[in-house]
Formats: structure tokens, sequence, C-alpha cells
């Protein structure tokens, strides 16, 4: 895998000085908590903006960097739209919640909890009821490498399908979707929608989720077509997903829809 340094110098060779995101560092955990705080609430503001909504479905988290088992989310019941840092909870493996007034959603702490307890690198995870998302799970396969958007999902991400038709609530379940993560972003269980996991960031584990579904979207327009379409070679998509499929390029992507959304919606903060 490429690291950081040369993912940023391929997109900004030979231009010192000129504006470009960076990524930030912190004097104390007070500081990225707050950082992280107001990411976690953009990106659930972003999934309101794609419509990925659904009732008091979808949750989002990230952990705590002092604390790390654990981790900030989203409030039960309260719309994608209206989450702000003010509102955001803090929750333990456990299912408590250790911080804030909102009770915690239950299907978010079984997988979310489960996810990050067995893999202690991954920082984020998302999950939404989302339209083709959920449409593309039922099919219970893998998304193909039909354009360079999916191709970044190429041998990254996991069909769960051992669970299918089943509410999300037991235990199990969690355990299930927890081993599916090992070595990848991305999970499609079956019958039920899409999970994004980041070991870097809320924001590319956000961004990944609403290109996920994209992908999905794409497929299932290929698939109604009748035609079969040409397939990214193996060689050139594994190409395309270690330069635009990784945890930078994801973080990247997010910037451009945190900056509007902070600049639009500054109630976030509150």
């Amino acid at each position: 895998m490429l690291d950081i340094k040369k993912r940023i110098s391929v997109y900004q060779p030979e231009q010192v000085g000129l504006k470009f995101p960076e990524i930030p560092t912190f004097t104390n955990h007070a500081e990225e908590r707050q950082y992280l705080k107001e990411h976690l609430v953009a990106a659930c503001r972003a999934f309101a903006q794609q419509g990925f909504d659904y009732g008091f479905a979808g949750h989002l988290t990230i952990r705590d960097p002092e604390r790390p088992h654990l981790y900030w989310t989203n409030p039960m019941a309260v719309h994608f739209s209206l989450v702000k840092v003010s509102n955001l909870i803090l929750v333990d493996h456990d299912g408590r919640v250790v911080e804030g007034d909102y009770a915690v959603n239950r299907a978010g702490f079984v997988l979310h909890a489960a996810v990050h307890d067995a893999h202690p690198d991954i920082l984020a995870m998302c999950h939404a009821h989302t339209v083709y998302g959920t449409a593309f799970a039922s099919l219970g396969k893998k998304l193909e490498p039909i354009t360079q958007d999916a191709a970044a999902f190429f041998e990254d991400h996991a069909v769960i399908g051992d669970e299918a038709g089943q509410v999300a609530v037991e235990k199990e379940a969690g355990n299930k979707v927890a081993n599916a993560f090992k070595g990848v972003k991305a999970a499609i269980h079956q019958n039920h929608g899409l999970l994004t996991a980041s070991r870097h960031s809320i924001d590319a584990a956000a961004f990944w989720f609403i290109a996920l579904e994209r992908c999905c979207q794409q497929q299932l327009l290929v698939d109604a077509s009748g035609v079969t379409p040409r397939l990214v070679t193996p060689e050139r998509a594994r190409y395309s997903r270690e330069h635009v499929g990784s945890e930078f390029i994801g973080w990247l992507h997010f910037q451009t829809l945190y900056d509007q959304i902070a600049a639009t919606q500054p109630d976030m903060f509150d």
C-alpha cells in the first residue's frame, strides 16, 4: 500500500504554496476530540443530504482519541440533519451511554461495538438503510469492477450472507459482521444493507459509504440494461483501488462535503 505522503504527492506535485487540504495534527486529546465530533456531525449531515435517512435507522461511530474503548455516535431517533456536536453521545462496548442525554440505537451498538471490539485498528464505521445499497444487498453478491469507482472496492469488500433477513439486534449478528471486516473497508450485509469502516477517519468511512451506495446504483442500472458490461481487468482494478480507493483519498473526497456543510449549516457546531 502506498503511504500517505506518496498519495499526497500524486495529487499535489510541484504545487508548494497552493491551497490543498492538510491532514490535521493535534496538541491534546480535547482538541482532537472536538475535531472528530465535528466531522462525525458533518458525516451525519452529509448522509441527510444524500437521502440516507430512514426513520431512526442508521448509525455512524468514531472512537474517542483518549478512551479508545468508547465511541461517539449519533443519538437515537434524531434525524441526520439535526445531529449537532451537543447531542452526540459517547457509548461503551456494553451499550451504556457514558456521556450525553440521548439513548443509543441498539442495532448500532450491536454491529458497531462488535466491529470496534474485534478490530482495535478500526476507528470509524457507518451504516444506513439506503435504497440502492439495500436493493443490491438482496442479491448476495459482490460488486463487479465495472467502473473506476467500483474498482475502488475491488478485493476490498465482503458479502455477509449468514444473517439474511434477520433484524440486526442480536449479538451473533454483530460477531458475523465483525468477522467480515478483516482487512477490508466495506461489507454488503445480505437483505440488510451496506457498512463501511475506516482505520483512518470518520471522513473516509463516510465518503466510502456514499461511494459504495453510488456503485450499487450503477451496478443495478447496468444489470437492468441486459447488456453484459466490460469489466476492468484485475490488474487495473487493483491499481485503481490502490490509487483512488485508499483511506487518504476517502478522507480527501470528504473534505469537499465537510467544507460545504460547515459553511452552510453553522448550527452543526452548537
